[in-house]
């Protein structure tokens, strides 16, 4: 019976070991094939960072918009420009669900690169948005669906004004602001757009929609020269191509041919020649490449540190996706004190939130700068509000030209519940020790006292956001006012207006922070909260990746205009300041 045990056991650790290794072997990355092509080919929303998912996702059956780091698609294609396995990029935008202009523009500039390598691009799909456009028209050769279409609709920005409802259920929204252009109250106190915000809205639009159309005209001129028509006189058009939206896309240079998929895997078949047995078009996908090149990356001694702060800004600690103003201040702190990082560079792509929650992130950045390591911002879609003030404590500030940024401005708005309660039969009295007690009460009205301290606070809060900007771009405080008051502004404005110092990507940023740290050979690293054995579980039977699978059925118009009217009800959940003041822009990347 001994001898049986031995046995027993000496079997099973074999059995385990010959497991383990066959695991690693199985994921080694398969031999990348000669001349091939690399399929990007994005599933779900360019972010910056994945947000976590929570279990009732797994109860749900994991539905749910996809996320792709932006920082894979342009990893890829950088390095795919010089492979000599790889001859040409394919580009399928069909299952991309959005992106800012921004990060377009960021991958866009990486595919020109690719080009300019002397290696091909082409693009197809089933029809093409304005944003899977944007990208498509980087391409040499463009292809559409029969079926298909090029829609161009141009920017807007039409928020969902609740004073009506509010109304009808008795919610009195009380508020205390500074800023004449700081709008982010008004969908809950107003039934329609002021005239500030419509006229702030419509600079920064019409100047995304300048930069939208440059960027095509640039890729595609012979898109160009029509390009005003095509949008103006689109029913015109449509008519004159007898209701065949392809066929009008053809004959304005927006395309250069019609494809049917499988005429569109057999051009590829042509270009690049046959896939694995025979089968398909001989490619490499984006997710594969990705693992490869972080796999057999060097990794120098010397590091500059990255620290992604996107989404809204909350007080505490907060799970990926969500800017927790201790999460990520602990983040910036563990790149401090790693003597191996030289230098950080904070990616913000973030409207703002909790003024309290913003200052503890600025701070830490002030720290790290102060411990005499370098401190470089580089501003996503948006970095606005609270997302520009946790931005004032850098060495140097780079804003996309397409990057929404400033809306320097404070309020603080708490909702007085007394209406539908008194409809309800329920009403509120006691007692309390001086004027100041239960003056924070929902269920009443805003004490008038408790209101004159709020509004103090918010007047002061907005001095020393002056003050916080006037020191970090070296204005007066006055100056500062000029362009504040809670204006959004583009990238380009507001280089022009001193509010940030250079325009470009993240690549630039990176490059310019090793540069101030006098680092010539470095390797990039992010400072990321580990996930826990939970999350990674959760991620894994939730399939967030990168790649189409076909099952991800497209959101009705019905289902997509109900998840937004959700989601910003939902957005005032997010609101746990301490002190109840706000940095926020309620601005969307265009």
């Amino acid at each position: 019976m001994d001898r049986l045990r031995q046995v027993s056991l000496n079997l099973l650790f074999i059995a385990v070991v010959v497991f383990l290794v066959a695991g690693w072997w199985a994921s080694r990355p398969a031999p990348l094939p000669t001349d091939a092509g690399l399929l990007v080919a994005p599933n779900g929303n360019l972010v910056e960072q994945r947000s976590a998912k929570s279990p009732i996702s797994l109860i749900q059956g994991g539905e749910g918009i996809h996320q792709v780091l932006l920082r894979d698609v342009i990893d890829a294609i950088h390095a795919a420009a010089t492979d000599p396995h790889i001859k040409a990029l394919v580009v399928e935008t069909d299952s991309m669900s959005g992106a800012g202009l921004s990060k377009l523009q960021e991958v866009a500039a990486a595919i020109a690169e690719f080009r300019k390598a002397g290696k091909k691009v082409y693009a197809w799909g089933k029809h093409y948005n304005q944003a899977q456009y944007y990208l498509a028209a980087h391409a040499d050769e463009v292809f559409v669906n029969p079926d298909g279409y090029v829609l161009i609709n141009g920017f807007g920005r039409f928020p969902t004004y609740f004073k009506g409802l509010f109304d009808q259920v008795g919610v009195k929204m009380q508020v205390f602001r500074v800023g004449t252009y700081k709008s982010f109250v008004e969908p809950y106190t107003r039934s329609d757009m002021s005239p500030e915000d419509r006229e702030a809205t419509k600079i920064y639009l019409d100047a995304a929609w300048q930069a939208y159309q440059a960027g095509i005209v640039a890729a595609r001129p012979k898109a160009g020269a029509g390009f005003a028509r095509y949008v103006s006189e689109a029913p015109e058009l449509l008519a004159a191509a007898g209701g065949d939206a392809a066929k009008m896309a053809l004959t304005a240079g927006f395309v250069d041919g019609i494809k049917t998929a499988d005429e569109w895997r057999e051009y590829l078949r042509e270009k690049l020649g046959a896939g694995a047995e025979g089968k398909g078009y001989k490619h490499v996908d984006l997710g594969a490449y990705v693992d490869r090149l972080r796999e057999e990356a060097p990794h120098p001694a010397a590091k500059v540190g990255v620290v992604v702060a996107q989404g809204s800004i909350v007080d505490g600690e907060q799970p990926a996706g969500v800017i927790g103003g201790d999460t990520v201040a602990s983040l910036i702190r563990q790149a401090r004190e790693d003597d191996a990082i030289k230098a950080v560079v904070l990616r913000v792509d973030s409207p703002g939130g909790s003024a309290t929650a913003s200052e503890v992130i600025r701070r830490e950045l002030e720290l790290t700068r102060q411990a005499g390591k370098t401190v470089v911002v580089s501003m996503g879609s948006v970095a606005a509000s609270g997302g520009y003030w946790i931005s004032m404590a850098a060495d140097e500030v780079w804003a996309s030209p397409t990057t929404i940024t400033g809306s320097i401005g404070i309020f603080a708005m708490l909702p007085d519940l007394s209406g539908p309660m008194d409809k309800l039969g329920l009403t509120v009295d006691g007692i309390g020790t001086t004027p100041l007690s239960g003056g924070l009460d929902l269920r009443r009205p805003v004490d008038p006292q408790v209101a004159n301290v709020l509004q103090q606070t918010i007047e002061y809060g907005y001095r020393r956001f002056l003050a916080v900007v006037g020191t970090a771009r070296k204005m007066s405080p006055e100056a500062v006012d000029e362009v504040a008051q809670g204006r959004v502004w583009l990238g380009s404005q507001a280089k022009e207006k001193g509010l940030v110092d250079k325009l470009g990507g993240l690549d630039a940023a990176l490059k310019s922070a090793a540069a101030r740290a006098g680092l010539t050979d470095y390797d990039v690293v992010y400072v990321e909260k580990p996930m826990s054995p939970r999350d990674q579980l959760l991620a894994r039977l939730l399939d967030n990746g990168d790649e189409p699978d076909g099952t991800q059925p497209r959101p009705s118009l019905v289902e997509t205009t109900l998840a937004r009217l959700r989601s910003e009800l939902q957005a005032l959940a997010l609101w746990n300041d301490p002190g109840h003041m706000y940095l926020h822009c309620l601005c969307e990347a265009p």
